[in-house]
């Protein structure tokens, strides 16, 4: 008597599959929210528009039939996409646990669900669609990211290397310093060729002309992607150069307004021929499409049934970091009772919609609170938001950027040996005029820094501590060198220590 095989059963197979679906959504469920925030607020835009770009990118490929799935089949034993999805799937489990970083799980998830599709996918046209996944991966904000642990060290790299050139040629007396302020006042036009956005930016580009060309991911491919990041780099590099030249040396402001947006796009579009020029070198995929076709698939039923059951053992163990209270010690509105007595503060109400901001939604715990204040005939606000992670601490340029201003300068600026904070000069967009002056610190209990990064590795720690972001906005451009404006750093500062200290309440 023949054996009844249920895996030859269509509804068999739809039923599999919709379960094996089903537990997936399940297991990336922490992940929707975040996509649904980095897709809908318009701090993201840039990385909506991609999105929309590499969505009608794929659409117009799949048209023409570059990606084939078999939904009705089991899952084939494809051993390059089964191993993507479960070493993607066990760190992602791994990143949620113990770093909690939204941009990383969500690039696990693609690469995860990629890999899932793998095993429904003929292999020489998973390997093709690799590029396109990775440009969806590729969309994630990661540029805020880029700037905080690279953007500063090749901007400080790209101004010394300035500084020692323009000497070289006999323009004495330029220092890093100089430059720095002269690029950040300039490289805030938003356009991909500038900086760090450019390497965003110019790798979108790689993997979008990767896929469309049908290019191999391989050796070549990769060294073609090394000297790509390079050209990038030099051309910024000259852009900055021919810059500071005619701003400096001969003194045409205006003129080098003009030149930085034609300088940084002829910059980026020569990098990219010289890209599709050396993506020629790397080859082409097998041009035998019957490859695939002469192989029968192996469809076995355990592997449908393993792939449930390590399904339902990630969802079991799936563990998230313990998101700690938003900090220990009194809410922080009762630091102005350490205020100084001359700093006239009034309280000044977050709305509902803003403290859903600095949340995320509700979903990290923030202590917040904002005064009015009077200083030395100065006035203007203090936002104060302290937790025990660096998700609830945004950059307040974003801040100002959702509230319509625009960062016109950025530096830092050093009040004492030990107390480094960042000023910025706000305005309206296209207009050079400045209307407000700002500076911003984050401040734990034996630290103070500018620096994004170090706050976001503190929070690495197995018991991490509390910070407190402190961004006051002046309500005109003031000199933030000043002895008054540095007095009052100074009293804030020791105001917010008073309440990080351990033997306080």
């Amino acid at each position: 008597m023949r054996r009844l095989d249920l895996s030859r059963i269509p509804y068999v197979r739809l039923t599999a599959n919709a379960l094996i679906l089903l537990l997936w959504v399940i297991l990336y469920r922490p992940v929707y929210p975040y996509l649904a925030t980095i897709f809908t607020r318009q701090e993201f835009r840039t990385n909506q528009i991609a999105l929309i770009a590499v969505v009608v990118l794929i659409a117009a490929q799949l048209r023409r039939g570059r990606l084939h799935i078999s939904p009705a089949e089991l899952p084939q034993l494809h051993l390059p996409g089964l191993v993507l999805m479960l070493t993607a799937s066990v760190a992602f489990i791994a990143a949620e646990r113990w770093l909690d970083i939204n941009t990383l799980s969500a690039t696990l998830f693609g690469l995860a669900t990629y890999g899932l599709l793998g095993l429904w996918m003929q292999p020489r046209r998973w390997r093709q669609g690799l590029p396109a996944a990775l440009l969806l991966v590729g969309v994630l904000p990661f540029g805020e990211h880029m700037e905080t642990f690279v953007g500063y060290p090749l901007r400080l790299a790209t101004a010394r290397m300035v500084s020692s050139g323009l000497g070289f040629l006999g323009v004495p007396n330029l220092g890093v310093d100089t430059i720095l302020i002269f690029e950040n006042g300039l490289s805030q036009v938003d356009n991909p060729c500038s900086g760090v956005k450019s390497l965003w930016t110019g790798g979108l580009f790689l993997l979008a002309a990767t896929w469309i060309d049908s290019r191999p991911l391989n050796r070549r491919w990769l060294l073609s992607g090394i000297v790509f990041a390079a050209l990038l780099l030099v051309s910024n590099l000259l852009r900055v150069v021919v810059l500071v030249g005619v701003d400096h040396v001969f003194n045409w402001r205006l003129l080098a307004e003009m030149l930085h947006v034609p300088l940084g796009v002829i910059g980026f579009v020569m990098a990219c021929l010289a890209l599709v020029g050396m993506l020629r070198w790397t080859g082409n995929f097998s041009p035998s499409a019957q490859v695939d076709a002469q192989i029968s698939p192996t469809r076995p039923a355990w592997l449908a049934l393993s792939l449930g059951v390590f399904l339902i053992l990630m969802a079991l163990l799936y563990t998230p970091r313990v998101q700690p209270a938003s900090a220990a010690g009194a809410p922080v509105f009762a630091l102005a009772d350490y205020f100084p007595a001359n700093l006239d503060a009034v309280p000044w109400d977050l709305s509902a919609g803003e403290i859903r901001w600095l949340s995320d939604g509700g979903s990290t715990p923030v202590d917040a609170a904002r005064w009015r204040f009077e200083w030395r005939g100065t006035s203007g606000s203090i936002l104060l938001i302290r937790s025990r992670t660096w998700r609830a601490h945004h950059r307040p340029e974003r801040c100002f950027t959702v509230y319509g201003l625009d960062v016109q300068e950025s530096q830092p600026n050093l009040v004492s040996p030990d107390f480094p904070l960042r000023q910025l000069t706000l305005g309206s967009p296209g207009k050079p005029r400045p209307l407000y002056s700002a500076a911003y610190w984050l401040q734990s209990a034996d630290k103070v820094t500018e620096d994004y990064a170090v706050r976001i590795w503190d929070d690495l720690a197995p018991q991490p501590q509390p910070w407190v972001l402190v961004t006051v906005l002046f309500d005109n451009p003031v000199d933030l060198g000043e002895a008054d404006t540095h007095d009052l750093f100074m009293n804030l500062r020791s105001s917010i220590q008073a309440t990080l200290e351990p033997n306080r309440p």
